[in-house]
């Protein structure tokens, strides 16, 4: 069911892990990108809900990924929550200014997440 397809996005192989695990164990299709062109590949094929966007990534950080698919019409509407370990309100309004729906920062609560994402997803 394409509302319950999340793409989550970071080089961090423990990120994507942990965001994966708790995911899936709530019955969410969950995919993965390990860098910005992945990820914008990802994003056209499968076509998300919902995608996790670390900000600093290799080949396209997270911020260049995030305006490209909200300037994209078939895709403006996937809901991209940016992650990030610098918290600071420049990194916020930045995410904000790129089409971002919401900014997070790492360490997160895992059951935080869920609960965000149930909220968002239903």
């Amino acid at each position: 069911m394409p509302d319950k397809r999340i793409l989550v996005v970071d080089d961090e192989p423990n990120v994507v892990r942990t965001l994966t695990f708790v995911l899936k164990k709530e019955g969410y299709d969950v995919s993965s990108a390990m860098n910005g062109e992945e990820a914008l590949t990802k994003a056209r094929e499968l076509k998300p809900s919902l995608m996790f966007l670390d900000v600093m990534m290799p080949k396209k950080n997270g911020y260049e990924v995030c305006q490209e698919l909200k300037s994209d019409s078939a895709m403006s509407d996937i809901h991209i929550v940016m992650l990030s370990a610098k918290g600071q309100e420049t990194d916020r309004e930045k995410a904000l200014n790129v089409g971002a729906n919401e900014f997070m920062t790492k360490p997160f609560s895992p059951i935080g997440v869920v609960g965000r994402v149930k909220e968002l997803l239903g």
